[in-house]
């Protein structure tokens, strides 16, 4: 709703929201079957236009923003399409070759791989890591602020589900304190954690009642 408003905050708004959302708007382009260089151009053309043009009539009580934003990548990619058909074909009649690898003037079809993930699928995976990156960013900047980087460093791995490599009484000893103090710790660290996630969440959705509905999804989609 900030981004939608006139004002340098709209703008700061609006790159944060594009910032956060490139990579799942790339993994969706680059799922269809075109080129990394040629995935990263039309993401740019992509994020160009909103920058330029705003978020146009989004209803933010009508859907979630990630949804939104999927309908106009596939809206945009549905113009791209119809509109390099028209340039390479000199008309407004689109003729496809079967032919997946192109020849000649045709390009053919742009064929993705099917034992690929689903598109979408992919979309909110990418949507998923990028709210869990922003997560631990926020985290990290909060124990920073408070001195305690090495804690962070430390316990991090109980965040990311690879901590049986190092046992509590292992980081009780690298951090100087006693098993209890880094058990609690942990918890504590986690609980920051699920409150910066509920946070990033909560800065595209209007409803709060939406947000329990939107960790479990999130939850789903990382497994």
């Amino acid at each position: 709703m900030q981004a939608k408003e006139a004002s340098v905050e709209a703008r700061d708004a609006l790159g944060t929201l594009c910032e956060v959302y490139w990579n799942p708007v790339f993994e969706f382009v680059r799922r269809e079957g075109r080129t990394s260089e040629e995935s990263q151009e039309l993401t740019q053309e992509f994020f160009k236009r909103i920058l330029e043009g705003g978020l146009g009539n989004v209803r933010p009580d009508k859907s979630r923003f990630r949804s939104y934003l999927l309908g106009a990548v596939k809206h945009f990619l549905a113009d791209a399409k119809r509109d390099q058909a028209t340039i390479r074909r000199g008309g407004a009649v689109e003729i496809h070759s079967i032919e997946s690898s192109g020849s000649g003037t045709s390009p053919g079809l742009q064929i993705a791989d099917p034992a690929q993930p689903d598109a979408d699928a992919l979309f909110d995976r990418a949507w998923a890591l990028a709210l869990i990156e922003r997560g631990l960013l926020q985290v990290q900047l909060y124990y920073e602020k408070l001195g305690k980087t090495e804690q962070f460093d430390v316990l991090k791995p109980w965040l990311m589900g690879n901590s049986t490599e190092l046992s509590v009484a292992s980081a009780a000893v690298q951090l100087a304190l006693s098993p209890n103090a880094v058990t609690v710790a942990i918890h504590r660290l986690r609980k920051n954690f699920r409150m910066a996630i509920q946070e990033e969440l909560s800065v595209t959705l209007t409803n709060s009642d939406d947000l329990d509905e939107e960790l479990t999804y999130l939850i789903r989609v990382l497994s």
